[in-house]
C-alpha cells in the first residue's frame, strides 16, 4: 500500500452527513452522506504523516493504539569495514527510526 491507495481508503470509509434535507433521505439513508473530496482526503493524510515525522524528530514515540508503536532508536559510533576493499572505516552514530507492532496486530496478521 502507498500513499495513494491510502487516501483513496480515507475517500472510501469517511463520510460527510449532508447539510441539506434530500427528500428520499428516508428511504435511502446513503443519500444523507456524501464522499470526502480527494484533495481534503490527501491533506487530511499528508498531516498525518508531517506530525508523525515532527515528532520522530524530537525523539518522541508514537502509540498507535492496536497497531502499533514508532520510536527513534540510537547507535553509536563504530569502526567498521569496507566489505569490498577491505579498509578499516569509520561509521557515524546515528538515529534510526523503529517499529514494534502490538499484539492485536500481530494476532490479526497471524489470523489467530
Amino acid at each position: 500500500m502507498n500513499k495513494t491507495d491510502l487516501i483513496k481508503s480515507v475517500i472510501d470509509r469517511v463520510h460527510i452527513e449532508r447539510k441539506k434535507v434530500i427528500r428520499q433521505q428516508f428511504l435511502f439513508p446513503e443519500l444523507n452522506y456524501e464522499f470526502l473530496p480527494r484533495k481534503k482526503a490527501e491533506r487530511i493524510v499528508n498531516s498525518l504523516i508531517e506530525i508523525m515525522k515532527n515528532r520522530l524528530e524530537k525523539g518522541d514515540n508514537i502509540h498507535l493504539s492496536g497497531f502499533g508503536r514508532f520510536y527513534i532508536d540510537f547507535k553509536w559510533a563504530r569502526q567498521g569495514r569496507n566489505p569490498k576493499t577491505g579498509e578499516k572505516i569509520f561509521i557515524n552514530s546515528k538515529r534510526t527510526v523503529k517499529f514494534k507492532s502490538f499484539k492485536k496486530l500481530k494476532e490479526k496478521v497471524n489470523g489467530a
